[in-house]
């Protein structure tokens, strides 16, 4: 594992200096320049070098001209675009479509530096300049707008980004596989017309060359008004995002035809090994200490990435779309290395912040069977509503790699922060991980992600049953007493997701109350290009069943929603109040809005005639044996909430 001396060029000088003249390929990002291993642009950079390619670079350039993307001169081969980590749209709106003030991958957090739906914004300035060269999209915003899609923003279906952005291919996924090959054959002197056989690959051609053998899915004006057709075609891209099944699909746009090749086989243990040891220089680049430098990299610094891929098959996360549900990861030495490496690094005080990844204590397939039959089709989950009978469990390596990084020179803590799945971590029979994640690696708080607890709504999430995570609190709290410390868990909870109705989010209110959680901050469901959830959300349907799902979309209902999230709060009294009343709670104002006074009166709000007083209301919340765990102490559910923007925090 080494470090990198020196950037990729980002100018004319920088190229001199090297003695080049002209560039191969052309990295075009929509964040600012991290040469770091948490930045996908930094490893398909270093990719290309490592493969003996010139490789420029231009960060955030100028969207008003396409004079912006010829500062480097004109490539020998072609473009590399991609809109930055975080889908842009989501970068720079909040849930409520509000403008974010502050952009976390831009140079001193600055807004404004890159346009909304930068992926196509780029690509189109990129044809601009030079017509005659090709161009590749890849990256987050073009794996999740691949297919016609859903935009919550436009609040509309929008055709594949293939179309609207003019890429002459797509690369989707994680993208070195594609980006070795595709690179190759241009060098070669082959066209990108011509390449259409690229495993992680979508195109547009017209009829008469589509290929011998494919499955195809609802055309883009079917699905743009037929919400039954969104939801076959949604199942239909899900059940063929695996290397072993996944068929060519098609699917025909306004001007054409999308054609998306098979998902390319993740990468080896080897391969994933080599990527984590190229030459980073692991920091931003120079030209912006002036202003700071980058807030995105503050999370990621001295934190390692030692795993790709989820089985974990929540709803809501794009990542089945993206890094695909087989679990890959880098060797016990290689993890090791790195750490050794952070040591050495400006700035490192001894912690190690995080050993994570989509989900930090994933290291193995999920089960044998995935690996020559692929990964199971039909909505079928690893985890939820419980776990497979085939299901891998084992934090043996994950655990022994732990203890390797506590155990160098110059490590004070390793901690994990990426978040874990707590229902895996509770099927393990082997106690030894989660007595040491306890006793080593909390940071005071571990973050979690139950979501909710109505079991309508986990369903609909792709989440296990809350008992589960109840189980898990117990334990926690137990072997935390037992070690001495003073930790607690972070829940994330999600209010307004598909399914979730008003009493569903007050009887997650009730639980919250039982067990005095009192989240900072809460999550309304954001419906991202790309995901199951997001279908519901569009088309009021489960895509796996066509059955109706509720969705609440009303400004009112899903500001009640969240309120009662944060019942506790006084600006939320009012909203708790009646979102009570609409579900005939009112048992529960004295417990969730004590001395509750509504506007105009002097009394305090009672309970209607024959529900519960408030003396049976608060024994009822009480815990009750097989339904709700008993607390671990005054502050047992304390949590320090998470924030409205973390792009760097995963959820499980």
């Amino acid at each position: 594992m080494q470090q990198g001396t020196r950037f990729l060029p980002i100018s004319k000088e920088d190229m001199q200096q090297r003695g080049w003249d002209e560039l191969d390929f052309v990295l075009v990002m929509g964040d600012a320049y991290v040469d770091h291993p948490s930045f996908g642009p930094a490893i398909i950079g270093r990719i290309l070098e490592a493969e003996g390619y010139r490789v420029g670079v231009i960060s955030q350039p100028d969207y008003t001209t396409c004079e912006s993307f010829k500062v480097l001169g004109k490539p020998r081969y072609g473009f590399f675009i991609g809109g930055g980590n975080v889908d842009s749209m989501v970068a720079h709106y909040s849930v409520a479509k509000v403008r974010r003030k502050v952009d976390e991958y831009t140079p001193g957090g600055v807004a404004g530096k890159r346009p909304d739906r930068s992926a196509t914004v780029y690509t189109q300035l990129a044809k601009q300049a030079y017509p005659d060269l090709p161009v590749i999209l890849g990256g987050l915003e073009a794996s999740l707008r691949r297919f016609a899609h859903y935009d919550y923003w436009m609040d509309t279906v929008l055709p594949s980004i293939a179309e609207t952005s003019g890429a002459d291919i797509i690369s989707f996924g994680m993208g070195e596989h594609q980006t070795v090959e595709i690179a190759r054959r241009l060098a070669a002197g082959e066209k990108a017309s011509e390449i259409r056989d690229v495993a992680g690959t979508c195109y547009m051609t017209d009829f008469d060359h589509l290929p011998a053998k494919y499955l195809e899915c609802a055309g883009f004006n079917k699905v743009s008004t037929d919400k039954v057709a969104y939801a076959k075609a949604c199942r239909i891209q899900m059940d063929n995002q695996d290397s072993v099944t996944g068929q060519i699909i098609v699917q025909k746009q306004r001007n054409g035809y999308l054609v998306q090749n098979p998902p390319a086989k993740p990468l080896t243990r080897r391969e994933l090994d080599r990527v984590a040891a190229l030459p980073y220089t692991r920091t931003w680049h120079p030209s912006y200490d002036a202003v700071g430098g980058v807030p995105a990299i503050e999370e990621v610094e001295f934190s390692i990435i030692h795993n790709r891929g989820c089985y974990g098959g929540c709803n809501f996360c794009a990542i089945t779309l993206h890094q695909g549900r087989r679990v890959t990861s880098r060797s016990v030495d290689s993890v090791v290395e790195e750490g050794e490496l952070l040591t050495k690094q400006p700035g490192f005080k001894g912690y190690i912040h995080d050993v994570g990844g989509p989900t930090a204590n994933f290291r193995l397939p999920s089960c044998a069977k995935q690996m020559t039959e692929g990964m199971c089709q039909g909505g079928k989950k690893c985890l939820a509503p419980g776990p497979c009978p085939h299901l891998i469990i084992d934090h043996t390596e994950y655990l022994n790699m732990l203890r390797r990084l506590r155990a160098l020179p110059g490590v004070k803590k390793v901690f994990i922060r990426s978040g874990i799945r707590y229902d895996y971590l509770t099927w393990d029979k082997d106690e030894t991980f989660f007595k040491e994640l306890v006793e080593h690696h909390v940071s005071g708080q571990l973050k979690v992600a139950p979501e909710h607890c109505a079991p309508n709504t986990l369903k609909y999430m792709g989440k296990p049953p809350v008992e589960v995570f109840n189980k898990f609190s117990k334990r926690f709290y137990e072997l935390t007493k037992k070690a001495g410390k003073k930790q607690y868990l972070v829940p994330y909870l999600m209010s307004s997701h598909p399914g979730s109705t008003l009493e569903d989010a007050v009887y997650l209110a009730e639980y919250l109350y039982k067990h005095n959680i009192r989240p900072e901050q809460v999550q309304d469901f954001y419906p991202t290009p790309g995901t199951v959830s997001t279908c519901m959300f569009y088309t009021g349907l489960d895509p796996y069943t066509l059955k109706p799902v509720f969705v609440e979309k009303t400004p009112e209902g899903k500001a009640l929603q969240r309120a009662l999230l944060q019942y506790y709060e006084p600006r939320n009294a009012e909203k708790v109040v009646r979102a009570l009343h609409k579900t005939h709670r009112e048992d529960l104002i004295p417990l969730l809005v004590p001395g509750y006074k509504p506007k105009g009166g002097t009394q305090a709000a009672r309970p209607v005639t024959g529900r519960k007083t408030a003396q049976k209301a608060k024994a009822a919340a009480r815990p009750v044996q097989g339904r709700f765990v008993s607390n671990h102490g005054k502050n047992s559910g304390k949590t320090a909430g998470r924030p409205t923007f973390a792009p760097k925090t995963k959820r499980k």
